[in-house]
C-alpha cells in the first residue's frame, strides 16, 4: 500500500533532506524510524527537497510498504522514535497514482527575516537577519517584477538538477512587523536555492545598493553571476505544498510565530 505523510522539522542541525552516505539528513532519520514500525527497508519520496538548514511545517512523503499497520502507527509509533526536532503530524493510505512531488501543484514558503542592527540570541537559526536599515516599498516593487512565469535561471544554485529554469511565480508578498519582515512565496515549483537568491536580491534592494528595476535586468540577464550572494537558511520554511482537492490533503500551515520579534525595539 501507499502510504502519505505531512510533518515538520527543525532543519537546523541537519546537513538537508536528501540522503547522505554519513546518515546526517531528515531523510536518513524519517527512513529509519519507517523501517523500524514496518520491520522493512524504507525509502520516502518527498514533494520538495530542502537545504541544510532549511525548515519544513509543512512537507510531504509518499512511501510504498507490505506492512499493514494502523494509521495511528504511521503517526504516534514513528514519533516516538524520531529525533525531537521532527514529527508526523498526518498519515493517510492513498492511491498508487498519487505521488508527492508530482501531483504537487503548488509550493509555498516563507522568509522570517530580522531587520534589527543586532543579531537574534534565542531564535538563532530560527530567523535571518539583517542589520542595516531596509526599505519596504522598493522591495515590495521589485518583488512584483517576478510574479508570472519566468526564466528564474539568475535566481538557480550552479548544482539545480531541474531540467528547466522556467517556473510560475503566484504570489511574493513582504510585510513588515516591527522589525520582523516575512517573505511569502508562491509557485508551482523553486529550483534549487531559488527562494535564498530571490531573498538576498530583495536585500540588496532594500538597503539601497541598486533600484527596483534592477530585477528586471537580473531576469533578462538569465545569469547567476550578477545576482546577491545565496542568504541564510536559517529563516526559510517550507510551509505549504497544494495538491488538487481530490487527493484530500490537510489545510496548508500557518506563518510561523516568532514570539517577541515584531515588537522589539
Amino acid at each position: 500500500m501507499r502510504i502519505v505523510l505531512v510533518l515538520e522539522y527543525d532543519g537546523s542541525r541537519y546537513c538537508g533532506w536528501q540522503s547522505q552516505p554519513a546518515g546526517c539528513s531528515i531523510q536518513d532519520a524519517l527512513e529509519t524510524a519507517l523501517s523500524k514500525i514496518a520491520k522493512e527497508a524504507i525509502r520516502v519520496i518527498t514533494a520538495g527537497r530542502t537545504d541544510a538548514g532549511v525548515h519544513a511545517l509543512y512537507q510531504v512523503v509518499h512511501f510504498d510498504t507490505l506492512a499493514q499497520r494502523p494509521t495511528s502507527a504511521w503517526i504516534r509509533g514513528v514519533n516516538a522514535l524520531l529525533p525531537g526536532n521532527i514529527a508526523i503530524l498526518w498519515a493517510t493510505e492513498a492511491s498508487e497514482k498519487f505521488h508527492a512531488r508530482y501531483s504537487a501543484i503548488e509550493r509555498r514558503y516563507i522568509y522570517l527575516l530580522l531587520n534589527h542592527p543586532v543579531r537574534p540570541g534565542t531564535h538563532d537559526k530560527k530567523i535571518g537577519w539583517y542589520h542595516q536599515p531596509l526599505a519596504l516599498e522598493k522591495m515590495q516593487t521589485a518583488s512584483n517584477i517576478l510574479i508570472g512565469e519566468h526564466d528564474f535561471s539568475s535566481f538557480r544554485s550552479a548544482e539545480c538538477q531541474a531540467k528547466s529554469p522556467i517556473r510560475t511565480m503566484t504570489q511574493l508578498n513582504i510585510t513588515r512587523h516591527g522589525n520582523l519582515l516575512i517573505f511569502d512565496l508562491r509557485a508551482n515549483a523553486f529550483l534549487q536555492h531559488m527562494v535564498r537568491n530571490i531573498i538576498g536580491c530583495l536585500v540588496y534592494i532594500g538597503k539601497g545598493k541598486y533600484s527596483a528595476e534592477w530585477m528586471y535586468e537580473l531576469l533578462e540577464s538569465r545569469n547567476r553571476i550578477y545576482a546577491a550572494p545565496t542568504f541564510s537558511p536559517a529563516g526559510l520554511y517550507l510551509v505549504g505544498v497544494k495538491y488538487d482537492c481530490g487527493w484530500r490533503m490537510p489545510e496548508l500551515a500557518e506563518v510561523p510565530i516568532i514570539p517577541g520579534l515584531s515588537t522589539r525595539n
